[in-house]
């Protein structure tokens, strides 16, 4: 199974399994991320979603090329960006907190998964960047949006899209993207992260997280989103995009 879904003592994970792919997302694990969200949207007794990656590699590497690449014109690449970026709107809307679970690398799309999420705790041995640009996109999954909505730094986001550069966990930390940073075992540090959460009813949380997704509706985020994965999907078809995809496989 390319992915697993465990709810415990009221924690929700999802848990992207395909390390031997460095976790990255094909249409089954599209389809295992909207199952999830179907879940803890329907069940009142969870109080926390997490989102992570198989292994200590890889939180995710974004979209599977050797899946995705075969998309040549933005009508073929559209419905599955706007796919995952419907899906990330519903990730970072849930009625609960969100935590990605950053245990490795998180890059490009990968990125985007960790952005929707409301915290970002991040392995001190990881590294995360927006690296679409390497390959002549932008983010298409609604990243970017999410990015310039909830850092609230203008050209420090901008700037972590634009120059697509691999950063260190503290290095994120520092420009705010990291919530916080761990040493050791990620459910070690997940459970010390939520310990004085733990310590509030559910019910503020979520009230908490209704103001957010609020504001949200309010900014237009959803719409945002699916006009990014739309940009993204113009470029797609570029002679720019198809070069670089087919250096980065001949590479690999």
């Amino acid at each position: 199974m390319s992915y697993k879904i465990e709810i415990n003592n009221g924690i929700a994970t999802f848990t992207i399994n395909r390390p031997e792919m460095r976790n990255a997302i094909n249409h089954a694990v599209m389809d295992g991320l909207e199952m999830f969200l179907s879940e803890v949207e329907s069940d009142a007794s969870i109080a926390y979603a997490v989102v992570t990656g198989e292994g200590d590699r890889a939180f995710c590497s974004g979209g599977d090329l050797s899946e995705f690449h075969g998309f040549r014109t933005a009508d073929e690449a559209y419905p599955m960006l706007s796919k995952m970026a419907g899906l990330l709107y519903r990730l970072a809307s849930l009625p609960v907190p969100v935590i990605a679970l950053v245990n490795g690398a998180a890059v490009g799309g990968g990125c985007e998964i960790a952005t929707a999420c409301d915290y970002r705790l991040v392995s001190s041995k990881a590294k995360a960047g927006f690296i679409q640009g390497t390959l002549a996109i932008t983010s298409g999954w609604g990243g970017a949006s999410q990015l310039f909505v909830k850092m609230n730094n203008h050209g420090t986001a901008l700037k972590l899209l634009s120059e697509a550069k691999v950063h260190t966990a503290e290095q994120l930390q520092t420009i705010g993207w990291a919530t916080g940073i761990y040493e050791g075992n990620a459910q070690d540090a997940l459970e010390e992260f939520i310990c004085d959460m733990k310590k509030i009813h559910p019910s503020v949380h979520k009230a908490y997280k209704k103001i957010a997704i609020v504001d949200w509706e309010q900014k237009g985020l959803k719409e945002r989103m699916l006009e990014e994965s739309a940009q993204c999907a113009k470029l797609w078809e570029s002679d720019a995009h198809h070069e670089a995809v087919a250096n980065f496989l001949t590479r690999k």
